[in-house]
């Protein structure tokens, strides 16, 4: 995979900034809050954000994660010759997704993201002041509602953190809008069964449709995990002192887990995507004297170890610097 910048750390400085003013104490119990809605599997009856200050509390304790997860997808879907010169987001919210597409893909010039809490899109717009790139200080934060998106075209769409949020006739209707306004379709959730669940449905309607799979499967059989465990990957999260405090936390970092799938139409990018990879590690590799062991899941649709040794030279040593979610060497 890649290394492209992240802007991770202009994310955090511009969070740091955006929360100057706004009082610890209620941010970390409006945290609290929010914690507990995003651990539940129920869909929501009412707009999450409800408030500015639900706003900010969800944008310092859930955006560094949701980027840098978004960042590694992104990234993967770089990697198979993906070059967008546009970006629709739907429920983008603050805009997570448009600053890991803006490091991921230097192609960008145009990114719009909807959402139909204003006070989320107010705040996107905000953390832009001092932006990056140029594509992202361009970015265009428009409120809409689910249903009734503008018929808005682009290279890629992006959905991600939002299918847990909806009942699942929602979920298949914004699966639908997507697929009717991409090119690439990349959707995100987060690493828990319930999640990767989601994440087989859009990857089943994917498929029925006709799309060819991006990632992270290197092959378009069932799933190998489908009844024994649940593919997901993990981003490691760097945490400033505010989001420490705000989280209640100690550690100076945490692992986002997440779900991804991402899938081209029919007849688009052919000659630019790159053939599937040899294989996705699903596993954090071990790695001993002489050898690395993966769990990885294969292009003939089954999932076990692999082992490279220290014999294999070249490909050895790139194994050893292979992580989690990479494609194996």
């Amino acid at each position: 995979m890649s290394r492209t910048p992240t802007y991770a750390a202009e994310l955090r400085a511009a969070l740091s900034r955006a929360m100057r003013g706004v009082d610890e104490r209620e941010l970390a119990r409006v945290t609290e809050v929010l914690v507990a809605r995003y651990r539940s599997v129920k869909p929501a009856s009412s707009p999450i954000l409800a408030s500015g200050v639900h706003v900010a509390a969800y944008a310092a304790y859930r955006m560094p994660a949701t980027h840098a997860a978004l960042s590694r997808v992104l990234e993967a879907v770089a990697d198979r010759g993906v070059a967008p010169r546009s970006l629709l987001d739907l429920g983008g919210g603050t805009g997570a997704a448009a600053w890991a597409a803006a490091g991921a893909f230097p192609s960008l010039e145009s990114l719009t993201v909807l959402d139909q809490v204003e006070a989320a899109l107010a705040l996107g717009r905000d953390l832009l002041a001092d932006a990056p790139s140029p594509a992202l200080a361009n970015a265009t934060f428009r409120r809409a509602v689910a249903g009734a998106w503008p018929d808005d075209q682009a290279d890629l769409v992006t959905v991600s953190y939002v299918l847990s949020e909806l009942d699942e006739h929602q979920q298949d209707a914004l699966v639908r809008d997507a697929m009717r306004r991409g090119r690439v379709v990349v959707v995100a959730e987060p690493g828990t069964p319930d999640g990767y669940g989601r994440v087989i449905r859009v990857r089943t309607a994917l498929l029925a449709a006709g799309w060819t799979l991006l990632g992270p499967c290197p092959h378009e059989a069932e799933c190998p995990l489908l009844h024994s465990d649940w593919c997901h990957f993990a981003a490691r999260v760097s945490r400033s002192a505010e989001h420490r405090r705000i989280k209640g936390a100690e550690l100076s970092y945490e692992d986002e887990k997440f779900s991804w799938v991402a899938g081209a139409a029919p007849g688009v990018l052919d000659s630019q995507v790159t053939q599937a990879t040899p294989g996705r590690i699903i596993r954090h590799p071990l790695k001993r004297k002489g050898l690395v062991e993966f769990q990885v899941c294969r292009t003939d649709g089954t999932a076990g170890r692999e082992v490279v040794s220290k014999k294999a030279g070249e490909r050895y040593r790139k194994a050893r610097d292979a992580e989690w979610g990479d494609t194996l060497p």
